[in-house]
């Protein structure tokens, strides 16, 4: 793919600063009470972090980080060289914040009707805050209605995800026929070919809740990303693309 880009370079740095940072220099738990995307209800959530939570990962999995970075290296160099500087920045945040804006709505959206599924069967604002408080609800409640509302409220975005899949997306509208040689794929595939597949299956999952690369995945914020990505991709190329 070429030389590395300036703009990736630091993005690759200041995850990793991130990283280490949440690992090693402070405790883990404030770091992420701090910087990861909560739910907009959850006393945690702060005005910064639909831009900070890109650049948290899991501290459980070094793999979360290692594959997200693993993509930035190899595929927002090309994109950075297509767009430039200014134009690549621009697009690699919109992009995150797209995603994020798209979790948040869908967030609001399993909350809001588990909330109204569990008050429908006689339950009050004060038995969904036990739920929120302590995890623990009633045999009444349906197991898959108590984890919606608890995960939706308890469980934090973190990741450069987003803001990849839209670079993805970039990547696949710019180089159609590149041949992409990946680790986890063993022969060469077409980037018209991969990063539809890759976007379907986030969508399967979304949709369905089957998740087929492992749990915790925030698969809207995924699509999110690919979303706003998509957008301004195909805007820019109508106008015809540039460099800035």
């Amino acid at each position: 793919m070429g030389r590395i880009t300036e703009t990736v370079k630091i993005l690759l740095i200041v995850n990793v600063i991130f990283y280490l940072g949440s690992l090693f220099i402070i405790k883990p738990d404030p770091a992420m009470q701090l910087f990861a995307l909560w739910f907009i209800e959850n006393p945690s959530w702060q005005v910064w972090q639909p831009l900070t939570h890109m650049f948290m990962h899991d501290l459980s999995s070094p793999m979360h980080i290692a594959f997200n970075m693993y993509a930035l290296w190899m595929f927002g160099s090309p994109i950075e060289n297509a767009l430039g500087q200014k134009r690549f920045i621009f697009f690699y945040f919109s992009a995150g914040l797209g995603a994020a804006l798209i979790h948040t709505l869908v967030n609001y959206y399993h909350f809001n009707n588990a909330s109204e599924a569990i008050m429908a069967l006689g339950f009050n604002t004060q038995d969904i805050t036990d739920i929120l408080t302590t995890g623990s609800f009633s045999e009444r409640i349906p197991r898959e209605t108590a984890q919606s509302l608890y995960e939706s409220f308890s469980v934090p975005a973190v990741g450069a995800s987003g803001a990849i899949m839209g670079v993805l997306v970039a990547f696949g509208m710019l180089f159609p026929n590149a041949s992409l040689g990946l680790l986890f794929i063993p022969v060469p595939i077409k980037a018209k070919y991969f990063i539809p597949i890759l976007v379907g299956i986030d969508l399967f999952s979304g949709v369905t809740g089957f998740s087929i690369f492992g749990a915790n995945i925030a698969n809207w914020a995924h699509l999110g990303g690919a979303l706003f990505g998509f957008i301004m991709m195909f805007y820019w190329k109508k106008q015809g693309l540039g460099r800035y």
